[in-house]
């Protein structure tokens, strides 16, 4: 039997990247996935097809998560599909991916640039999860997707690593607050990932100079992550909560 057959799971930012590689994950491993976009709907409704046609179930939600109330908005969208569908808001994982990253120091960094920042990689999955709580089945997960560049100083993510940092704070906290349901709440802390948010990891030359400071001597790729994500999902992690996974095969050790 699939490691989560009959588990239904919301993947933000799911159109594209990490957040792709997780949603197909999870769907390989039997999950019904919420496939999550902002304006990447041809992106977001291959990835649904892509599931389906592999045996899956998925279907896909859009929502602005830039912006206020975005999330209080993905979550009635969510919990209205799950009754369409199956009669019933209750749900099993929730994986907070969605994020918009800046490289500029604390010099170069505009307020609208740190709002936006804020709004999306700490605010929006603050109120997602405030919003989803009631419907987030005793026993469920929720996967905060951080960055290992709130362990490592780097300057230009002078606005982008304060966000994560508070996001693996509400992680910490949570896992106390929703210890009684058994539910756990970790964050997971990709390194240098080959993404559109991280070009050098694209670039055949620059990700060659980027894994000289990676102890497994490469990139990470989505999949590498999408592994951690699936396991801290499965029952197989019920006993780790309020961790920090630092998934960059070793970065900046």
């Amino acid at each position: 039997m699939s490691a989560l057959a009959g588990k239904i799971a919301l993947v933000t930012g799911a159109s594209r990247g990490i957040g792709q590689a997780i949603a197909l994950r999870l769907a390989g491993d039997g999950a019904i996935v919420a496939v999550h976009y902002h304006s990447a709907e041809g992106a977001a409704r291959a990835t649904v097809d892509e599931i389906v046609a592999a045996g899956g179930a998925a279907f896909a939600l859009q929502a602005d998560l830039s912006a206020r109330g975005g999330a209080v908005a993905l979550a009635a969208k969510f919990t209205a599909e799950l009754t369409e569908r199956y009669g019933k808001t209750a749900f099993d994982i929730l994986v907070n991916n969605a994020g918009v990253g800046k490289r500029a120091t604390i010099e170069e960094i505009t307020e609208e640039d740190f709002e936006l920042l804020l709004e999306t990689n700490l605010k929006s999955p603050f109120f997602l999860i405030k919003a989803l709580l009631p419907h987030l089945r005793d026993g469920g997960r929720i996967i905060n997707i951080s960055s290992m560049g709130t362990r490592a100083a780097y300057p230009v993510m002078a606005g982008y690593a304060p966000t994560k940092a508070g996001l693996e704070a509400l992680s910490r906290l949570l896992a106390v607050h929703l210890g009684g349901r058994q539910i756990t709440v970790n964050s997971v802390m990709p390194g240098a990932t080959a993404t559109d948010m991280n070009a050098n990891a694209r670039d055949p030359v620059a990700s060659r100079e980027v894994a000289n400071s990676i102890a497994l001597g490469r990139v990470g790729q989505p999949a590498d992550i999408a592994k951690v994500v699936a396991f801290l999902a499965s029952d197989d992690a019920g006993w780790v909560t309020g961790q920090q996974i630092d998934a960059s095969g070793g970065q900046r050790l």
